[in-house]
């Protein structure tokens, strides 16, 4: 879980997750799920089987009742390579169609000069009637097709965008979420908890040889904060971006609830780096347990957290100096020393710039 956090503090991960997701949503869910695929304009060849066999027997019936070779020809030609598959297999299993209407339409299509019997021709008048009833009725449902498809084309690019903007804002969201400045940000400092008391002298001090820092924040942890993971932004004085820095819960010690917190982690991040520099303020038991500060000590270098003890880390262009203003252990069936009841760490940033 701890892993997650880290990573969702990065605008990097958070804008490959947005693509995911955005890609996900816009190929599956709107793509496949709402509004498929629908093929228009296609030509017989991209009919079924059946559906091929129907279309000529069609053109069959067409060419009889026009006895326009030319057509004709042109409406066979349409299925492709199975043309004449299908048109074997018509002749082998007429059905209810003349087979002597068949084998006129395969000498109309093979340029032969073709005489179709007397009652195989349909009165010109009753071809106009059937096209005239036919025609409107065909126009009509271009017309429905039309709108809908015209509809179709506005929603569907609306409904791309609205959803870019949705994962564009969260993504912005948890971006600057994970970006917040300011003191005390964590969640129990807004419960009515009282919380211990930092005289001013002590928030502004800093090393005597020191330089004013450029931005200073503090980070305050109180038993129950089981979330605790507090971050801040570093910027510049005419608000550049440079960085962020926090403190968050390194590792619990025992079971239950509340966690019982007995190391913390104080991290440096600078744009300008390609790492993220990594502290561990560890209780007296923790540091004094070599097992557990060897594992420790592979998320950073190991601290024993005392108050008013100080800590520097450093990256290319800031320095940050980590001070424990004031901390407590907690008592009960764990051992001595061994978690956190309260934690304030301040953090001072300066540009080595």
């Amino acid at each position: 879980m701890d892993a997650v956090r880290e990573l969702l503090k990065k605008p990097v991960v958070l804008g490959v997750a947005g693509l995911i997701m955005g890609l996900f949503i816009g190929w599956f869910v709107i793509g496949w799920g709402l509004w498929p695929v629908k093929w228009v304009d296609a030509e017989p060849s991209q009919l079924r089987a059946d559906l091929k066999e129907d279309y000529l027997r069609m053109a069959i019936d067409s060419y009889t009742a026009r006895q326009d070779a030319a057509l004709a020809k042109s409406r066979f030609e349409l299925l492709g390579e199975e043309a004449d598959e299908l048109l074997q297999g018509i002749m082998a299993d007429p059905r209810t169609q003349n087979p002597v209407l068949i084998t006129a339409f395969t000498d109309a299509i093979k340029g032969e000069a073709v005489t179709l019997p007397e009652t195989s021709m349909v009165q010109p008048t009753a071809e106009t009637g059937a096209e005239a009833e036919i025609e409107p009725e065909a126009e009509t449902e271009t017309s429905k097709t039309s709108v809908g498809f015209s509809i179709t084309k506005i929603m569907v690019p609306l409904m791309c965008v609205v959803l870019a903007g949705v994962v564009i804002a969260l993504a912005v969201f948890f971006f600057i979420r994970s970006r917040r400045g300011g003191v005390g940000a964590s969640p129990v400092e807004e419960s009515p908890q009282p919380q211990p008391e930092v005289s001013e002298e002590s928030w502004t001090s800093v090393p005597k040889s020191a330089d004013t820092p450029m931005v200073q924040f503090m980070a305050s942890y109180k038993l129950g904060d089981d979330l605790f993971d507090d971050s801040f932004s570093i910027d510049s004085p005419a608000g550049e971006f440079l960085g962020e820095c926090g403190v968050g819960i390194s590792e619990p010690i025992g079971v239950g609830e509340p966690k019982k917190v007995t190391a913390f982690e104080a991290w440096l991040f600078d744009k300008n780096d390609i790492q993220t520099v990594t502290k561990v303020l560890m209780s007296a038991h923790a540091f004094s347990d070599e097992a557990t500060k060897q594992r420790l000590a592979a998320k950073g270098e190991p601290i024993l957290a005392q108050p008013g003890v100080e800590t520097i880390l450093e990256t290319q262009t800031l320095r940050l100096t980590a001070r424990v203003v004031d901390m407590g252990y907690g008592d009960g069936s764990m051992p001595a020393e061994s978690y956190f009841d309260r934690f304030i760490l301040e953090l001072a940033v300066w540009s080595k710039i």
